[in-house]
């Protein structure tokens, strides 16, 4: 029988390459997404909940959303956090996935707080070479931009600009073609598990001392 799974979604291309592969996956059932915010925005890619729930809506699956204290709460506090929204979600859920890609200690991290709950932790993407996923990423047909850049990692140009091959090409030597490293994160405004597409309209870059960040106004244009 299918897991009810439900996915960790950031709003960007990680997690809507994981999502498709769970949506291709005859093991599991995708029944949810689920996003952690502060205030009114998703943290890193500083995405409006908003414009979140347009992704869920265009994708059909429902969206739980859970609050954060602050962008970097004690392990104790998020992972009591994330565990609690979850369960009150109500959803039928046996499994979740994230979308992380190395293997750096995350998936044990995970899975300390994910499986004493009786869930599986799924990780679609976990341990394949970032620039094969890049290029999935863009086979896939995931219409994805730059709008959060780390310019202490990258130069604050990148900001705004569409994720696609002559991207790849321009990002410096030693940046990971995925910004797994944190050098940049991304908005998914169209893909095929979306029923239409989201529309920006670029405003203006904001800086503050570390990080660029592409403001904007998102409609959703369903098919």
């Amino acid at each position: 029988m299918k897991k009810n799974v439900v996915v960790s979604w950031s709003s960007g291309k990680d997690s809507t390459l994981t999502l498709l592969r769970l949506l291709d996956d005859p093991s599991y059932n995708v029944v949810g997404l689920y996003t952690t915010h502060v205030k009114e925005d998703v943290p890193f890619q500083a995405t409006p909940l908003e414009v979140v729930q347009m992704q869920a809506d265009l994708i059909g699956l429902p969206l739980i959303t859970i609050e954060l204290p602050e962008v970097f709460p004690s392990n104790s506090i998020y992972q009591g956090t994330v565990i609690e929204g979850l369960k009150s979600s109500q959803l039928p859920i046996e499994a979740v996935a994230f979308g992380d890609m190395f293997c750096n200690g995350i998936a044990e991290y995970r899975r300390g707080y994910i499986e004493p709950q009786g869930w599986e932790c799924v990780f679609p993407l976990l341990g394949e070479g970032s620039e094969v996923l890049a290029r999935e990423i863009l086979s896939r047909g995931i219409n994805t931009s730059l709008i959060t850049i780390d310019g202490s990692r990258l130069d604050r140009e990148l900001c705004g600009r569409q994720y696609n091959d002559e991207l790849l090409k321009d990002l410096p030597e030693g940046i990971d073609p995925c910004g797994e490293n944190g050098e940049f994160h991304t908005l998914v405004v169209e893909a095929p598990c979306f029923n239409g597409r989201i529309k920006l309209e670029l405003l203006h870059v904001e800086h503050d001392e570390r990080f660029s960040y592409q403001r904007y106004q998102a409609t959703a244009l369903p098919n």
